[in-house]
C-alpha cells in the first residue's frame, strides 16, 4: 500500500470511528468530544495501532505527520472563539471576563505551586522544586476546544456560556505569561544563571506581536471579503486568512538573546475579534466555516485521543504525583472562578458553575510541558505529569461542562427533530 493510501486510510478509519463512537455517547448521553477521544485511544498507537497492520489504526510516526491537522483545527477553534468578543457583547461583561479570567488562572498557580512544593519536600528525589513551578503554570491553561465543542453541540446559551468563552480564551494568554516566568525561574535554579530581560520580555513579546497579527490580517480579511459576493467564494476567503494566519504564527526569529514567536491561538482569536466588529455579515460567514471545519474537528479530537500516553499509568510516582497536580488544580479553577466572580457580582449561576466548566485542559497545556523538556530529566517528569493529567481531563471534562452548563439552565433539553428526519418530513410535504 502506497504512502498516501496509507494515510488516507488511517484518517478514514480516524473520522469513521470518531463518528459511530458519538453515536453511543449519544445513548449514554456523555458530549461528542468524549467519544471522540476515546475512539482517538481505541485505534491509536496503544490498541489497533500497536497490531502493526498497516492502514489499520494510526501508528506513533503518522500522529508527528498529522501535526498539520492539529494546527489548523485550533486555528479555526481560536476563529471561532473571536466571535464571543463583539464590543456589544463586551460592554456588559468585559470588565468581569477580565477580573476573573486573570485572577483564577493566578489563583490556580498559586495553589498547584504550595501544594507541590510541599509535595516536593516530603519526595524530593521524584518531583523536583523546578518541576513543581513549572506544573504549577501549566495548570493555568486550559482547553478552549473542548469547551467549544461542548458548547456547540448542545447549542448552550445563557449567562455561563457568555462569560465562559471569553474567560477561557483570556485564560490561555495569561497562561502563556505565567509559564514564560515560571519556566525561566525554573531554569535559573536548574543552571544557576537567570537571563531577566528575556524571561520578562519573551512571553510580553508572544503575546503582544500574536494579537498585532491578529489584528492585521483581521483588517485584511474584512477588506478582502467586500469583494466576494458568491457563497462558496466568501466561505474560502474565511479559510484562507485562517490558514494564513496559522502559517505565520509558525515562525520564529532569533534577536541576540530573545526568542521571538507567536501563539496562533491568540492570532486567530484576535483575527476572529477584528472580523466580527468591522464586517456587516460577520455571522453568516462564521457559521460556514464552522459547517466546513466540522470533519477537521472530528479528525482533531480523535487524533488527540490517539496522543494521549497510556504508558504514563506504569509509573506510580507519576500517577500519585499526577492526582495531586489534578485534584490541585480542580480546588484552583473552581474557587478561583467561585472568589472572582462573587467579587465582580456576576450571576449566581456564574459564581456556583463556572469553575468546573474551566477543568478540561489539552493543547496549550501540551505545548508547555514540550517546552518544558528542555529542563532535562526535570523536564521529561512535567511532560508525563500533563499527559497523565490531559488524559483524565480530557475524558472527564467535556462531561463535567456539559453537566455544568445544563445545571445552570443554559443547555436545555433537545426538543428538535435530526436534520435527516427534517429533510424527510419536507421532502413528504412536497
Amino acid at each position: 500500500m502506497s504512502h498516501t493510501a496509507s494515510i488516507l486510510l488511517s484518517l478514514s478509519i480516524a473520522l469513521l470511528a470518531g463518528l459511530l463512537l458519538s453515536r453511543l455517547a449519544k445513548l449514554v448521553k456523555l458530549p461528542a468530544v468524549t467519544a471522540y477521544l476515546v475512539a482517538g485511544i481505541l485505534i491509536g498507537p496503544f490498541v489497533l495501532g500497536a497490531l502493526g497492520i498497516e492502514g489499520i489504526g494510526i501508528t506513533t510516526e503518522q500522529i508527528e505527520s498529522f501535526g498539520i491537522i492539529a494546527d489548523l483545527a485550533l486555528g479555526f477553534i481560536a476563529f471561532s472563539m473571536g466571535n464571543e468578543f463583539r464590543l456589544a457583547q463586551l460592554k456588559k461583561i468585559g470588565k468581569q471576563a477580565t477580573v476573573i479570567g486573570i485572577f483564577q488562572a493566578l489563583f490556580t498557580t498559586l495553589i498547584v505551586d504550595v501544594v507541590l512544593i510541599g509535595l516536593h519536600l516530603l519526595i524530593p528525589d521524584k518531583l523536583s522544586l523546578s518541576a513543581a513551578i513549572v506544573l504549577g503554570a501549566v495548570a493555568t491553561a486550559t482547553a478552549p476546544a473542548a469547551t467549544l465543542m461542548v458548547v456547540k453541540q448542545y447549542k448552550a446559551k445563557g449567562p455561563v456560556t457568555d462569560i465562559l468563552l471569553p474567560v477561557v480564551a483570556l485564560d490561555d494568554a495569561v497562561g502563556l505569561v505565567v509559564f514564560a516566568i515560571s519556566f525561566g525561574i525554573a531554569k535559573s535554579l536548574s543552571t544557576g544563571t537567570v537571563d531577566i530581560l528575556s524571561v520578562i520580555l519573551e512571553p510580553l513579546l508572544e503575546v503582544i506581536l500574536s494579537l498585532a497579527l491578529g489584528f492585521i490580517m483581521g483588517l485584511l480579511f474584512t477588506f478582502c471579503e467586500k469583494y466576494f459576493h458568491s457563497r462558496s467564494k466568501r466561505m474560502a476567503v474565511s479559510v484562507t486568512f485562517v490558514m494564513m494566519t496559522v502559517a505565520i504564527s509558525c515562525l520564529n526569529f532569533q534577536v541576540g538573546s530573545i526568542h521571538i514567536g507567536f501563539s496562533s491561538l491568540l492570532a486567530c482569536m484576535m483575527l476572529g475579534t477584528v472580523f466580527c466588529n468591522f464586517c456587516d455579515v460577520s455571522e453568516e460567514l462564521m457559521d460556514r466555516a464552522d459547517r466546513w471545519t466540522a470533519p477537521i474537528l472530528i479528525l482533531f479530537f480523535v487524533i488527540s485521543g490517539a496522543e494521549l500516553e497510556l504508558s504514563v499509568f506504569a509509573d506510580i510516582a507519576i500517577v500519585i504525583i499526577g492526582i495531586v497536580y489534578i485534584l490541585s488544580r480542580s480546588v484552583g479553577k473552581y474557587f478561583g472562578a467561585e472568589i472572582s466572580s462573587k467579587a465582580t457580582k456576576c450571576d449566581p449561576n456564574i459564581i456556583k458553575y463556572l469553575g468546573i466548566t474551566l477543568l478540561p485542559q489539552a493543547g496549550v497545556a501540551l505545548g508547555m510541558a514540550i517546552k518544558a523538556i528542555e529542563l532535562g530529566p526535570e523536564g521529561v517528569i512535567v511532560r508525563n505529569i500533563t499527559l497523565f493529567a490531559v488524559l483524565v481531563y480530557e475524558i472527564v471534562g467535556p462531561f463535567l461542562t456539559k453537566l455544568a452548563l445544563t445545571k445552570a439552565g443554559d443547555i436545555k433539553a433537545e426538543g428538535r427533530i435530526s436534520a435527516r428526519d427534517e429533510h424527510i418530513a419536507k421532502k413528504k410535504q412536497v
